[in-house]
């Protein structure tokens, strides 16, 4: 397999998961995608992807070859960039929860692309978090710690979560006194139907009957709406403290969560993986 260019179409397929995207990302027509991803495959001698709701997914072999590839890609960035020494080049996808990739990660981003040149870093915040083990992302930082051999999880960040309103709010429709009365005041959390983790079914662990009447599947429009003045509404501290619009309610009234740090066992050790884990812990420090 001596074709960079072949292997360079794969990755782009791989990452985009549609030849479409990939076509316009690498600046070529679909039929030449398709044309040599075949002639990849024939050279491989199996798929390389499987058809899965209209988008291509890694077949196992497909796995294998993703991650040579991309050390190869990370290579030829290093010597095009002029420094044929340095293994601090490629491309990493991060899968991370909303809230903390817009208050705690993107801030540190200029830091990290000013240390970083040749990285290319993907903060990837869809609804649930994307599965190493699947290659949908290299790098993921997840609610519960996964069980599965073929990846390295390890604890990132311990952090809490309260209550919070604003002092408007209170003022006009008062304290409530205990969890039970936060029956008769309107609650702001997530869309039932579209909890992904059970790590985030807030309501159900401060007092049995809970429920939601203002709802959104991001945390980032919940925060919106209790600043706003719509209700009483769960968020992590690092979040809320942040934020001088908001009251503590019920501050006894704390839940504890984890975030852990989970990668791929083929490729944790790769350098320039181990450079966004190295600036992941730094960052994260401040959800504590």
């Amino acid at each position: 397999m001596r074709n960079w260019d072949d292997l360079r179409i794969f990755v782009a397929v791989a990452r985009a998961q549609r030849l479409a995207p990939a076509a316009r990302t690498l600046g070529v027509d679909v039929t030449t995608v398709s044309r040599r991803l075949a002639r990849l495959e024939g050279e491989v001698g199996a798929p390389l992807f499987e058809m899965l709701g209209g988008e291509r997914r890694l077949s196992e072999a497909g796995q294998a070859l993703l991650a040579h590839a991309e050390t190869i890609e990370a290579a030829v960035i290093a010597v095009t960039a002029g420094d044929p020494n340095s293994a601090l080049a490629g491309h990493v996808r991060l899968s991370l929860a909303e809230g903390l990739a817009t208050h705690v990660v993107a801030p540190g981003m200029a830091a990290f692309s000013a240390g970083h040149p040749n990285i290319r870093l993907d903060l990837i915040t869809a609804s649930g978090f994307l599965n190493p083990s699947k290659r949908e992302a290299d790098i993921a930082v997840m609610l519960a710690r996964p069980r599965n051999r073929h990846l390295r999880a390890t604890r990132l960040a311990d952090y809490q979560l309260g209550l919070f309103a604003t002092q408007a709010y209170l003022d006009a429709h008062g304290m409530p006194e205990n969890a039970a009365a936060l029956e008769g005041h309107t609650l702001i959390s997530y869309v039932p139907e579209h909890i992904h983790a059970v790590e985030l079914d807030y309501l159900s662990e401060i007092h049995d009957g809970l429920v939601a009447q203002v709802r959104s599947t991001s945390i980032n429009v919940q925060h919106a709406m209790i600043r706003s003045g719509a209700g009483i509404g769960i968020l992590p501290n690092f979040i809320a403290t942040r934020d001088r619009s908001l009251a503590p309610v019920l501050p006894a009234v704390m839940l504890g969560r984890s975030f852990w740090l989970v990668t791929h066992e083929d490729t944790h050790a790769t350098p320039r993986i181990q450079a966004v884990i190295e600036w992941l812990r730094g960052v994260a420090a401040a959800v504590s």
